[in-house]
């Protein structure tokens, strides 16, 4: 499945194409003159393309519930998880 990183991980695309991703940056499909200025252009971008929206924007959890496209959302709540895991090789 092709990635869609939100401007907000800018970065994170070319380190998921490293790995072997087929991963797009919101920020350089703009620079391309693709019009992605909305949450609601990126959503239909993501659609359009078959892709999935990584991002920190927690404002694309409610549109993801109710319009039902794949989302992986970086909240606190999910950095919160990796930081209690990481803790464990401390103790």
């Amino acid at each position: 499945m092709k990635i869609l990183v939100d401007e907000n991980l800018d970065g994170m695309d070319e380190r998921l194409k490293d790995l072997g991703h087929d991963a797009y940056s919101v920020r350089k499909l703009q620079m391309e003159g693709k019009k992605l200025a909305s949450d609601y252009s990126i959503i239909n971008y993501a659609r359009e393309h078959d892709m999935i929206i990584v991002t920190k924007d927690t404002e694309f959890r409610k549109a993801s519930e109710e319009n039902d496209f794949p989302l992986i959302l970086l909240d606190n709540e999910e950095i919160l998880k990796v930081i209690v895991e990481k803790l464990k090789f401390f103790n």
